[in-house]
């Protein structure tokens, strides 16, 4: 779950070598009152909900709020303060929250310091507020967490288990991410990005996990890690602390997964879309434009027929990997049966948005390539036989790089035309650094796709009226908002 950032991170440093000079006690009152900086993170802002919900006082401060994140503060009555000053920090307060969108040199953190005040990341917070007598499960991977997770907590939902959960996209069967929940399980997407920028290793360690998922490993954010030593390290780190009486589910599919999850104390079950041994598997896949179905295999014998309404290779695995851990929480392969048929996904990941003009419009969240050509793999299943528009921003500060050139290009001849956005975060990358966007046209013509590199975002409207048919799908694909292009190409086609 990575919330807005503001600014670049230097490389990766091990939490162990961390220590924030300022950190005091934690308030251990029944209710805390705290505040939070910057408040409207696509991850703070449920955390905020959460405390409000669990009976505690929470203010915050932001630059800008714009809906959801504003509309869900404003129903919960929790005050924030624009722009960051250190008046904003409330007299009667006990803790501030600081989220990874903070600078270094944030007044309200430094305000908090100087009184002195306890200072907590936010998964700092998530531990200490949120999961003391809760089983942790905790799901993690490069891709496909936030529809693990939110596949894991909907089952047990829809199990009678009422679990509390924090996940990193809104779904749609609850029109959030988040929930306290009564029972015993709390399910977490784990995150491999740093948690602030007192605090550098990555979010997960803090999640104390009893039982653990690696859905897969790959480089990424180039921003902290340097190296994909350093990834496949920080996933090892997680993997060692779940207790030998937890379970790690690791995906039999990806060698970084299994190559982390021998360092396991725990048990280890591995599950696969393609080896038949492992301790879940897939048989008799079938996809259509309706729904994906297939036979779950657990132990070597088939256990029952699944069927869902998510599509592609990487769903069926997040599939698999939800129901691993389910089995093991104590589920029946009923029970999650009945569930996946009632899950309705999360938004952002191949959501319609509507029809314009016979053209069918798409939101989606892929950044990496490796999402990226999963995403046009799954709109083939759920499309078969339209023209297919990938229409990419290079948002994340790795996806601006020129350090997966070569892989976007192969991720986009899943798609029949191209258009690649300008690079968000132009000026925080030196030239020679950015992806090269015109090496990328050039290449994809010569393979017989159409491509195009406008130089602005408004362009991209105009450039699919006139290019676009009726019948085609028109996928946007980022990692932040695209300037409102998801929502405003109905009413411009």
């Amino acid at each position: 779950m990575q919330e807005r950032q503001t600014a670049g991170n230097p490389a990766f440093i091990p939490r162990q070598a961390q220590r924030a000079p300022f950190l005091r006690p934690f308030p251990e009152v029944a209710a805390v009152r705290f505040h939070l900086v910057p408040i409207g993170g696509t991850a703070m802002v449920p955390l905020a909900a959460l405390l409000a919900e669990a009976g505690h006082t929470v203010t915050g401060s932001d630059v800008d709020l714009y809906p959801p994140m504003s509309t869900l503060l404003e129903n919960l009555r929790i005050p924030v303060a624009r722009g960051f000053a250190a008046e904003h920090v409330p007299e009667a307060c006990d803790a501030v929250i600081v989220g990874n969108a903070a600078l270094r040199d944030n007044v309200e953190a430094a305000e908090a310091a100087r009184r002195p005040l306890p200072v907590l990341s936010l998964p700092q917070a998530v531990r200490q507020y949120l999961l003391p007598g809760k089983t942790s499960v905790v799901i993690t991977g490069t891709h496909g967490k936030t529809t693990t997770s939110a596949l894991t907590a909907f089952l047990l939902f829809d199990a009678g288990r009422d679990p509390g959960f924090l996940v990193g996209g809104e779904m749609k069967n609850f029109g959030r991410g988040y929930r306290r929940g009564k029972g015993p399980e709390f399910v977490l997407e784990g995150d491999e990005y740093n948690a602030a920028f007192f605090d550098r290793g990555p979010k997960f360690l803090h999640y104390e996990p009893k039982h653990l998922s690696v859905g897969n490993i790959e480089y990424d954010h180039a921003d902290l890690y340097p190296d994909l030593p350093s990834i496949i390290e920080a996933f090892r780190q997680v993997v060692r602390l779940v207790p030998e009486d937890g379970a790690v589910v690791v995906n039999a599919d990806d060698p970084r997964a299994l190559e982390v999850a021998a360092e396991a104390r725990a048990d280890v079950v591995r599950f696969s879309t393609a080896d038949p041994s492992a301790d879940y598997s897939a048989l008799d896949v079938v996809s259509g434009p309706e729904r994906t179905e297939f036979t779950l295999v657990e132990g070597g014998l088939p256990a029952g027929r699944l069927a869902f309404r998510l599509w592609g290779k990487h769903n069926v695995s997040n599939v698999l990997a939800a129901a691993a851990l389910c089995r093991g929480l104590g589920l029946s392969t009923a029970e999650i049966a009945t569930g996946l048929a009632r899950f309705e996904g999360v938004r952002r990941r191949l959501e319609v948005k509507g029809e314009a003009k016979g053209m069918t419009i798409v939101d989606d969240f892929a950044h990496h390539p490796t999402a990226v050509a999963a995403t046009l793999a799954a709109s083939r299943e759920r499309w078969p036989g339209r023209r297919i528009w990938a229409v990419f921003e290079p948002r994340s500060n790795t996806a601006g790089r020129k350090i997966f050139e070569e892989e976007y290009a192969r991720a986009f001849e899943g798609a029949d035309a191209v258009i690649i956005a300008p690079v968000f975060h132009v000026k925080r990358l030196p030239p020679e650094a950015r992806i090269d966007r015109e090496a990328l046209v050039r290449r994809l013509l010569a393979c017989g796709r159409k491509a195009f590199a406008p130089e602005t975002l408004d362009e991209i409207p105009q450039l699919l009226h006139r290019k676009a048919m009726p019948g085609d799908v028109i996928i946007l694909m980022s990692s932040g908002s695209f300037g409102g292009l998801p929502e405003s190409m109905l009413s411009i086609l």
